[in-house]
């Protein structure tokens, strides 16, 4: 499966009613991380910023998949959203990469695919000195190095992740939706992996589908579906939305803010 790097530009879908979330209930999606603990940590304190300037009721914070590899830090990354998670509520969702680590544990020939998807950044995050051999006595010997490096609530974070989770009108999901299959019955390889069949659909979805996967320049917000990969691993911008009833509001990096913004950290349309 091939997984680029690519911004590409996307159809314009249309749709007569807007999706909503129920009353009471905010969302703050996050893009894709790969590695990038700074970024994520600068994420995290703007949506408290955001908190304190816009009080509500409820608050959740959706992560979208590809806490692992490409980046510096995937280690640093799984433990700042583990420390998370002990004062927020949270979702946490399954991405294409973090199937690889699993993988790895279980059959070590599949690093010769993990390393072309950043896979030995992850490998070095957690102490190890990948070498560039490619022979099967190395592969073995990494794998068990993985496997006694890596912390007990790591393999459980990576081995119970959800593929999708909805609430109202929307779902989240790393890649996106098999368009004309329903919600129940779609694959966990679509879920993970789907990219043009979903992202040239233009017509609207049995909910509005909240996505990563495929890197965008900004945040991709259309009538059917929301983009917020971002590249950050490649770009240093992570991106985040808030959605509160229809309403859908990328925010402002923290790092953005001057003058008047720095009291207003949300784009207004």
């Amino acid at each position: 499966m091939q997984d680029p790097a690519v911004w590409k530009p996307q159809r314009e879908a249309k749709s007569s009613r807007k999706a909503s979330l129920p009353d009471g209930i905010r969302i703050y999606a996050i893009g894709d991380i790969h590695g990038r603990k700074d970024l994520l940590a600068l994420q995290l304190a703007q949506i408290e910023a955001d908190e304190r300037l816009y009080k509500c009721a409820r608050s959740i914070v959706v992560f979208l998949g590809d806490y692992i590899d490409r980046g510096p830090d995937s280690r640093g990354t799984i433990d700042l959203l583990l420390a998370f998670a002990r004062k927020r509520e949270v979702v946490f969702l399954k991405g294409n990469h973090e199937t690889f680590i699993p993988r790895f544990l279980a059959d070590p020939r599949s690093l010769d695919e993990w390393r072309s998807f950043g896979g030995l950044e992850t490998l070095v995050s957690y102490g190890l000195r990948p070498s560039l051999s490619r022979s099967h006595g190395d592969h073995e010997r990494l794998s068990r190095e993985l496997r006694d490096a890596l912390p007990t609530p790591h393999r459980a974070f990576l081995e119970s992740l959800p593929l999708s989770f909805t609430c109202g009108d929307f779902l989240f999901v790393h890649a996106g939706i098999r368009p004309g299959v329903a919600l129940q019955e779609q694959s966990e390889d679509d879920l993970l992996w789907i990219r043009e069949d979903f992202l040239d659909h233009g017509l609207p979805f049995e909910k509005f589908v909240v996505h990563g996967h495929t890197p965008v320049r900004a945040p991709d917000v259309r009538s059917n579906r929301a983009n917020i990969d971002t590249g950050a691993f490649a770009t240093g911008r992570l991106s985040c939305i808030m959605i509160e009833g229809p309403d859908i509001v990328p925010l402002i990096d923290t790092r953005d803010w001057t003058g008047s913004d720095r009291s207003q950290p949300r784009t207004r349309r």
